[in-house]
Parts: C-alpha cells; structure tokens; sequence
C-alpha cells in the first residue's frame, strides 16, 4: 500500500531498495536508450574514419589522375609541335627540292647548249681540216 501511495507521488524502489523518481520500466528504457545511443556514436566514429581514409583516398587518386592528365596534356602538346616542325621541315624540303630542280634544268639546258656549241665547233674545225 505504501508502495502503491508512493507510486501514485510518482516515487517508486528500484531492484537495489533505492527511491527513485522514474518508473523502474523508464529508468531501464532510458539505461538501454543510453546504451545504444552509445554503440551508435561508436558506430558514426567508425564511420567517420572510414569516410575520412576514403576521402584521402579519393583525393590521392584525383592528385594521381591530375599529375597523369597535366603529362598528358603535355605530351599531346609536344606531338603537336614535332608535327608542326615536320610540316615546317617539309615545306623547307619540298622549296630545297623545286629549287634543285630549276638548277637541274638550268644546267640542262646549259648542257645541252654547250653541247650544240661543241658540235658546231667541231663541225667547224672538221670544215676547216677539209679545206686545208
């Protein structure tokens, strides 16, 4: 009865004989209550860990990744400025190469006249031999 008169003040004994102010079923809510809550911030810890390595992770292989995009870049660059010197070279090559070519004809042509002069010459030594 006093239990019960008590109960109704909202005071209550919990297992131990200790007046308490929180109903014995709260009080072991509360305690398993606080007891997850304990082994969830332990479960976020852990995770923020995890998070926190993967995210180096993550950052590391963007560094990785940026280092071999930036060498890329520059090997792309660097085959377009051998390419431009191919063709700057070609175009070098192919005005040494029209050039050769007029002097090939100009020395023909000289040749060829040099070889008319020879015969007329030696068509004149050979009329001249003759009249002698």
């Amino acid at each position: 009865m006093a239990q019960a008169a008590l109960g109704a003040a909202g005071l209550h004994f919990d297992e131990l004989n200790k007046l308490r102010v929180l109903d014995p079923e709260a009080a072991q809510q509360t305690a398993r209550l606080r007891e997850e809550c304990g082994a969830f911030l332990d479960r976020i810890v852990e995770f923020q860990k995890i998070v926190g390595s993967l995210i180096e992770l993550v950052d590391q292989l963007a560094k990785a990744a940026e280092t071999e995009k930036m060498k890329a870049i520059g090997a792309r660059n660097l085959l377009k400025s051998i390419a431009k010197q191919r063709e700057a070279q070609e175009q070098q090559l192919q005005a040494l190469i029209a050039e050769k070519k007029m002097q090939l004809e100009r020395y023909r042509i000289e040749y060829e006249t040099l070889c008319k002069i020879e015969a007329d010459q030696n068509e004149f030594i050979d009329q001249f031999i003759f009249q002698k």
